[in-house]
């Protein structure tokens, strides 16, 4: 199960994969990465980019398909993932089970940083 944190607050999201997506500060395009809870901690199973631009490029292995890239990032289980909230663009979105609500249905608007992991004992 995948866990987010938020200074002292906890918030098991109850599932053991989500979306985590967001639309780019610069260009206002949307990115999205699918992670899944494992005994090795958070893989990144795949992120997909529905264009390019200001450090946006699709990797070379990237597939194009119905306006979006996908790919699977070579990327190690992850221990933890931080997302920082500027303030300046919308917020950071959680997808489960294809409905997304934004991050501050889960913890608080002002929490910064956010770390997202594995629950203990999951």
């Amino acid at each position: 199960m995948i866990c987010l944190l938020a200074g002292s607050t906890m918030v098991p999201l109850m599932a053991g994969a989500i979306t985590l997506a967001w639309t780019h500060s610069v260009e206002k395009i949307v990115w999205e990465e699918d992670w899944r809870s494992s005994p090795a901690g958070l893989e990144l199973v795949e992120a997909r980019v529905r264009g390019s631009g200001a450090g946006m490029e699709p990797p070379p292995d990237a597939k194009f398909a119905k306006g979006v890239w996908s790919w699977k990032p070579n990327l190690p289980p992850q221990a933890e993932v931080i997302m920082r909230r500027s303030g300046a663009t919308a917020d950071w979105r959680i997808c489960l089970s294809g409905q997304c609500r934004p991050m501050e249905a889960y913890v608080p608007p002002a929490a910064d940083p956010i770390v997202m992991k594995a629950c203990e004992g999951s």
